[in-house]
């Protein structure tokens, strides 16, 4: 039995054993918890999991992988799960601290990264390979081009490392992009200084018109201070994480 790959899906399944193997080394080692992979395609990953950490779970949409999967690791058919990780109620059932690992879909990367934001008081850790410029993003430090919504949202939960690229010749069939594989690691902060909700818009709504100042960016949804802080003359990509919480704050006392 194979697995044809679904452009809808944007299935592109690794073939490469050492990059297999090199992703799975890139996981802390689960002494407590869950670890969760999403999308594993064909089981590349898979196997070598499920021959560390046999208590994980594994979660594919797509039911012809799922069936082959089913057949290909019989020993592990109840903790193979067919269903969609966007909609997905799995935290919910899962011991914390949940690990999570995978080849994400390069078409909805973002939203699982928001999937698990949402969920980030029990996610401890992401490996995962995405689009390289996804992953330059998410990584990058304030002042870059490429600094937005992502790369705050996520930077004020977690520790981002940038761990290698990998070339689009070890998938079958071979995307049209670079591809980099990234770890996130919960940092120590338990919450934010700041209405955390309020917080989340505040980034979003500053990066939608990022060429702008935050003020003319913010003003439209919030109530500036008067007199107006100076952090409201710069733009969203030359802020922190930190000064996107004082920002929040300022909002907060209008």
């Amino acid at each position: 039995m194979s697995v044809r790959p679904k452009k809808g899906l944007g299935q592109h399944f690794l073939k490469d054993e050492n990059i297999a193997k090199k992703i799975v080394l890139s996981l802390d080692e689960v002494v407590a918890g869950s670890l969760l992979e999403i999308g594993p395609g064909t089981g590349v990953l898979t196997k070598y999991l499920f021959d560390k950490y046999p208590g994980m779970h594994v979660l594919e949409i797509d039911r012809e992988a799922w069936d082959y999967l089913q057949d290909r690791f019989p020993e592990h058919r109840d903790r193979i799960l067919l269903g969609d990780f966007l909609k997905t109620d799995l935290f919910k059932t899962l011991d914390a601290p949940i690990s999570v690992i995978g080849n994400f879909p390069y078409n909805i990367s973002s939203q699982i990264f928001f999937r698990i934001l949402e969920h980030r008081q029990k996610v401890e850790e992401v490996v995962c390979m995405i689009q390289k410029e996804v992953a330059e993003r998410i990584s990058s430090p304030p002042g870059s081009k490429v600094y937005g919504i992502l790369s705050v949202l996520l930077q004020a939960f977690y520790d981002i490392e940038y761990l290698f690229q990998v070339g689009p010749g070890v998938f079958d069939p071979p995307p049209r992009v670079q591809s980099a594989v990234i770890r996130l690691r919960r940092n120590s902060v338990a919450a934010l200084d700041c209405d955390e909700a309020k917080f989340f818009s505040v980034v979003k709504t500053g990066f939608n018109q990022r060429r702008k100042t935050l003020r003319n960016s913010l003003k439209g949804n919030f109530q500036i201070p008067d007199p107006i802080p100076k952090i409201f003359s710069m733009r969203p990509e030359q802020l922190p994480v930190d000064s996107f919480v004082e920002l929040t704050r300022l909002l907060d006392k209008k």
